[in-house]
Order: C-alpha cells, then structure tokens, then sequence
C-alpha cells in the first residue's frame, strides 16, 4: 500500500473531524470571521467595505452549512444564526 492510499483512505475521517471541530465551535469561528473583516476594512480604510463584507458573509455561511451537514439537516432552507458582521 502506498502513503498515497493511505492518505486517501484518512481523508473522510479527516474530514469528518474538522466538520465536528467548526461544528463545535461556530460561534467563535464567526466572531473569528466578524473581527478579521472589520481588521482588513480598517486597515484598507473602507476602500473595499463591500467585497469583504461579501466574503464575510460567505464565510459564515460556509459554517452554518457545515453544522446544518453535521445535524443531517440538509433541506437548504436559511439558516438560523445570522452571519458574522
């Protein structure tokens, strides 16, 4: 067996480990997410307010996917914490 089979074969449980991590721990993930954009707007001095409010956005939404994956809830309705911001 190769390292590459290996690895191939750890990539689910990986996966599914860093699923339960963000899960776990959402609401500081988003706060996360929350300060680093008002960082990078401050720093830029609101040149770019726009695309970075857009990634924020996408980004807690990727962690209220995840934790919707993690509950087995996947009907793809809105989620119920609102994004970081």
């Amino acid at each position: 067996m190769s390292i590459f089979d290996e690895l191939k074969g750890r990539t689910g449980e990986l996966k599914d480990k860093a699923a339960g991590l963000v899960s776990q721990n959402s609401g500081r993930i988003k706060d996360g997410i929350g300060h680093a954009g008002s960082f990078v707007d401050q720093k830029t001095g609101g040149k770019y307010t726009d695309k970075i409010e857009g990634v924020r956005h996408k980004a807690s939404s990727m962690v209220d996917r995840v934790e919707r994956d993690r509950r087995g809830d996947q009907d793809g309705g809105p989620s119920q914490t609102p994004p970081a911001g």
